[in-house]
């Protein structure tokens, strides 16, 4: 078997208010191989957006490690962890975080700027047909449908062939017919790619779609997660 793509070690987080210490995750055990998906699962205010966060080292735990292609996250500072994500990952969330200035293909094509690259707008070009909005290369995001945005911000995503791409609600915004054609594209896309995928969902039948599902209850995962 390769080595695992994504390491989390008894991660807790903890936060403070006015009532004392509150635990939000209890330290969090798994690992995941590379190309496999897997789905966190829970109630709302379950820590599973909190739980995304420290994977990206968006946020810090208090305690416990995440291993990210066998680089310790949290060993860097923030200069080299954002090297990181910029390397390896990928993100699509509820809200599709497009910029409102750039079309379609201005937005798609930002990341691969980013990296230097002199073909973004070959790439970006492509990417937008493969999620079928080539005839909206020059719309900006305000002209766009939400299940359009979304498909844009997959196209962002895959574009820069992310090792890891992690999805937070994804369709959360969208009607449930315009979600699960988002969600076959995302899967579709994350297969011809390679990706592995973590995503945070409280829809059970798109997690059920994953190779793996981890189930977040009061702060804790399920100590025997489903694989499917």
């Amino acid at each position: 078997m390769s080595e695992p793509i994504i390491e989390v070690e008894r991660v807790t987080k903890q936060v403070r208010d006015s009532t004392g210490v509150l635990t939000i995750l209890h330290e969090i055990d798994f690992t995941l191989q590379p190309q496999q998906s897997a789905a966190i699962v829970g109630a709302s205010g379950s820590g599973k957006s909190t739980l995304l966060a420290i994977i990206a080292g968006l946020d810090t735990p208090t305690t416990g490690t995440v291993r990210l292609t066998g680089t310790d996250l949290f060993s860097l500072d923030e200069d080299a962890r954002a090297a990181v994500r910029a390397a390896k990952l990928a993100f699509v969330f509820q809200s599709f975080q497009l910029l409102g200035n750039l079309t379609a293909l201005e937005n798609v094509m930002l990341p691969l700027e980013l990296q230097g690259r002199r073909d973004a707008r070959t790439l970006a070009t492509d990417m937008l047909k493969r999620v079928g909005l080539s005839e909206r290369l020059g719309h900006y995001p305000k002209l766009l449908s939400g299940g359009e945005q979304q498909r844009v911000a997959l196209a962002r995503a895959f574009v820069v062939k992310p090792a890891v791409l992690l999805a937070d609600e994804p369709t959360g915004s969208l009607d449930h017919a315009t979600g699960e054609t988002v969600m076959q594209l995302m899967f579709d896309l994350n297969r011809e790619a390679g990706t592995t995928l973590v995503l945070v969902t409280h829809d059970r039948a798109i997690a059920a779609r994953c190779d793996r599902q981890l189930h977040i209850e009061a702060g804790r995962v399920d100590p025997a997660p489903a694989v499917l």
